[in-house]
């Protein structure tokens, strides 16, 4: 489990490939995603890509200002329905093009 902030971006910004595979598949709890959020932005694409994620810190992913951070969320095969319209509202076209690819999405 990741503990920490600055314990997510080490092993995300790393040379080695088993300490930054850890940081796409180890869990953190909540507020150590947010405090990732917050303090480094330029992590957020790489909160959103891990594996564990919660449908709580997505909410929050989903409102990013990055739509590559709003694509990524767009992509996550666990969404809510009402995540996946917000997203399919997006004014990005490439976050409403993950949307329309979606698993979940009615191909209607």
């Amino acid at each position: 489990m990741i503990e920490s902030a600055e314990e997510f971006i080490r092993l995300r910004f790393s040379d080695v490939p088993e300490e930054y595979g850890r940081a796409s598949t180890e869990s953190a709890v909540p507020d150590v995603w947010r405090e990732v959020i917050e303090r480094h932005p330029e992590a957020r694409f790489w909160v959103a890509q891990n594996k564990t994620i919660s449908l709580e810190i997505l909410q929050v992913l989903a409102g990013d200002p990055d739509p590559r951070v709003r694509a990524m969320v767009a992509s996550k095969r666990k969404l809510t329905p009402d995540l996946l319209n917000m997203l399919a509202a997006d004014p990005d076209e490439s976050v409403r093009l993950t949307v329309a690819r979606h698993k979940s999405v009615p191909k209607t």
